[in-house]
């Protein structure tokens, strides 16, 4: 564990905020909850739209796709910020030892690093995509989905370890 991480592991337990988080018998179901809603409305968005980036439903022109698609994303993610925040507080210290939570971690980083870069690189030429989607953007897009898909999955199994 890092040092940092097990600073905020303790900052966080013991703040007003994690206290009630661990007190609150409702709390943590729904932070819970939440942060599972978030997960699907990410990884269902972000999920088609990688997909089709990567070659996949190449019928469906990609800009109305984005446009659909990427708020929904977003707001996922937007929902997973506090619900996550939430649960850690709840449990900080075990979060913070926990391997598979630091893997979590370094993952949702690469995957966020990925999408901005991914807007950086290819943003304004999306449209070109319908003819001759480029090898670098496909790659990125099957990496975001394996990213998240992780991501979700080492949420699971921070339960376990």
């Amino acid at each position: 564990m890092t040092a940092a991480l097990a600073r905020l592991a303790e900052v966080a337990g013991a703040s007003g905020f994690g206290q009630w988080a661990s007190a609150s018998p409702i709390a943590y179901p729904i932070a819970n909850v939440v942060h599972l809603l978030g997960l699907v409305m990410l990884v269902g968005a972000i999920g088609i739209l990688d997909l089709r980036m990567a070659g996949a439903f190449r019928a469906i022109p990609l800009v109305p796709l984005s446009r659909a698609l990427t708020p929904i994303a977003l707001t996922g993610l937007i929902l997973m910020v506090p619900s996550g925040a939430t649960m850690f507080a709840a449990d900080a210290p075990t979060f913070a030892a926990s391997p598979v939570f630091q893997l979590k971690l370094i993952l949702i980083a690469v995957a966020l690093a990925n999408a901005a870069l991914f807007r950086v690189l290819w943003r304004h030429r999306l449209a070109s995509w319908d003819e001759a989607p480029p090898l670098g953007g496909r790659l990125m897009a099957v990496g975001s989905i394996a990213s998240w898909l992780t991501i979700g999955a080492l949420g699971r199994m921070i339960a376990y370890s």
